[in-house]
């Protein structure tokens, strides 16, 4: 046998026959947190459980956060949010490899177990890993690779872990959490922003804040466990595995708010010498409204079309109308211009309850919106005044 496959022989035989195995009084059980990463669904980091005992040596990493692109109607179902993620099991110098590559930062939390606690977890994880039980639908905020372990720990130990969670009680709602990760991806932040709805502009409960990483780390290392009739800390000890090394972010110039602010001006330019010169560009009216609606239509989606919990409410489509994609042909039928005339008032109307809704916080858009809604708001009103003059 082959020195180098010998670890996959090892890793199969844990998996398949762990029911038979017992683990050593050495063996540990630890909470790994990986760093955010480069790429924009790296940027919340990652969490999984490892279990190791050198005795036996076993060192596996089971990891909530596996799903696979040969799934079939993979985008589909991702969009739909019924994309299906499992629970991988590698080797652990693989894993701890992999991310040391990407340059993440690496943390170990060992927790503070018994033999018998250790075994169940072994076991809980070797069952949960098997073809029929590793599946489960995932979702961003509410069962994710970070929650998982909560919910693990708990279903394991039960009422013997006492949470801090009032460490998290600071009003927060899940948009600012997620936003706190956001500075190097201004385009994903937009993006972000307009997809999900006003459902993650309310507080996050103590709890809710897990689906974090690095809160799921905090959790745990403010957590207790109570031993032979005492109370101590949850986690053991902390290791840092690997340290990222220091690198230049290169920030680009060509950010949401630059170029939708051109973009606006150069509009609102040609709006006045639409103006001064008493005629339509009609070319960019169609633009504005066929764009507009394109956008609502995803919105629309994204909302009523999806399972994603996070998409509902979402009140960009008030200013991305969808009905603007059948409008926009209005443009250039004659007959129908007194009832364009009327449409238009109705968008401004919704641009003003859009801006209240911002306003009282119902739902926080994105920044880079106000050049936006300032152009939709001269051209549309422009329009309106220049029918309610020709009809």
């Amino acid at each position: 046998m082959k020195l180098h496959i010998l670890p996959f022989f090892i890793l199969f035989f844990t998996l398949n026959y762990s029911q038979s195995i017992k683990l050593s009084n050495k063996a540990e059980v630890s909470i790994i947190t990986v760093s955010a990463g480069k790429s924009l669904n790296d940027t919340w980091g990652h969490s999984a459980i490892r279990i190791k005992d050198n005795v036996l040596g076993i060192d596996i990493v089971f990891n909530y956060g596996m799903y696979d692109f040969n799934t079939p109607n993979f985008y589909t179902k991702f969009m739909r949010g019924k994309l299906l993620f499992d629970l991988g099991t590698n080797q652990f110098h693989n894993f701890l490899r992999s991310y040391i590559y990407q340059n993440r930062s690496i943390t170990e939390q060992v927790l503070n177990l018994t033999t018998i606690q250790k075994q169940a977890y072994f076991d809980y994880l070797q069952n949960n890993a098997k073809p029929e039980n590793r599946k489960y639908l995932y979702d961003f905020f509410f069962d994710n690779c970070a929650t998982k372990l909560r919910i693990v720990n708990t279903t394991i130990l039960k009422d013997s872990v006492i949470y801090n969670d009032d460490l998290f009680n600071d009003g927060a709602t899940f948009r600012d959490l997620i936003y706190q990760k956001l500075d190097n991806h201004p385009w994903g932040k937009f993006g972000i922003d307009l997809a999900l709805g006003s459902v993650i502009d309310r507080k996050a409960k103590p709890i809710e804040f897990t689906f974090l990483p690095s809160y799921t780390f905090l959790n745990f290392k403010t957590a207790q466990i109570k031993q032979n009739g005492k109370q101590t800390p949850l986690v053991k000890k902390t290791n840092i595995l690997y340290q990222q090394k220091t690198t230049l972010t290169k920030n680009s110039i060509f950010s949401p708010i630059l170029i939708f602010s051109t973009l606006s001006l150069l509009i609102i330019i040609l709006t006045y010498f639409d103006y001064k010169n008493k005629k339509q560009r009609k070319k960019i009216d169609f633009i504005i409204l066929f764009t507009t609606g394109l956008i609502g239509l995803l919105v629309f989606i994204l909302w009523f079309a999806t399972d994603h919990t996070a998409t509902k409410n979402n009140f960009n489509i008030l200013w991305a109308f969808l009905p603007n994609l059948f409008f926009a042909f209005y443009i250039y039928k004659e007959s129908k211009q007194k009832t364009l005339k009327k449409y238009y008032l109705l968008l401004i109307l919704l641009l003003f309850i859009m801006s209240f809704l911002w306003i009282i916080k119902i739902q926080i858009f994105n920044t880079a919106l106000i050049p936006i809604l300032i152009m939709l708001g001269v051209r549309y009103f422009y329009n309106y005044r220049m029918l309610n003059i020709k009809c």
